[in-house]
């Protein structure tokens, strides 16, 4: 999996991350489409547990012993994000997994997606603001991959504190987030819909908000 197998939202909020934090960002964002395909794709659940397992046990060991030749544990090695933070992702979408999709099983998802993005913060005083964010953006895009539950996401919620600044370094989820409360508002079945959405990528990814 690679920049070009992401959604079109996601590489497009990409280009408006700064060189010091693109490729910690492009990472995190190619393990958490990892790990859903593996939720996602029908078959066995065992067998979807044993591949989240897999994932688990590798980002909770040393990289010093993990195994060659896989391209996105040799991007983790490379980067700057702690391995072992990213185990509550993988927590997460095997929750989403075990519990099918149930609107709590949605929250636990979402709220470790927005962990994972703060692990990307170099600002301490905007923790919260970058996990609330990144929970935002999950619980939307979440929504729209599954459209049956999207009536039970609240709105109200979900909106709150949707315009609060991040740092630089998160540009990129700045840009996501707020697609993804451009697409809530409008009710839309794509967070890159038209050429409103388009104008809004630019403006937050030069500007911020």
């Amino acid at each position: 999996m690679s920049l070009q197998s992401l959604p079109l939202a996601q590489r497009l909020a990409l280009s408006y991350a700064p060189a010091t934090s693109r490729e910690d960002a492009l990472t995190l964002l190619i393990l958490d489409a990892r790990l859903a395909a593996v939720v996602h794709i029908g078959g066995e659940a065992m067998i979807a547990q044993i591949k989240l397992a897999w994932w688990r046990e590798r980002l909770a060991e040393e990289p010093a012993k993990w195994p060659k030749g896989e391209p996105l544990l040799e991007r983790l090695r490379q980067g700057e994000i702690d391995p072992a933070g990213l185990v509550p992702l993988v927590d997460g979408w095997e929750h989403l997994l075990v519990e099918e999709a149930s609107p709590e099983a949605i929250e636990v998802v979402a709220s470790a997606r927005g962990v994972a993005w703060a692990l990307l913060c170099d600002d301490p005083a905007k923790l919260e603001a970058v996990r609330q964010a990144g929970r935002q953006w999950a619980l939307a895009d979440l929504a729209l991959a599954f459209p049956e539950l999207a009536a039970t996401i609240s709105h109200a919620g979900l909106l709150e504190n949707a315009k609060t600044a991040l740092p630089l370094s998160l540009r990129p989820l700045s840009v996501l987030r707020a697609l993804a409360m451009r697409a809530v508002r409008r009710n839309a079945g794509d967070l890159l819909d038209g050429p409103g959405a388009m104008a809004l990528a630019l403006r937050v990814g030069l500007f911020g908000r």
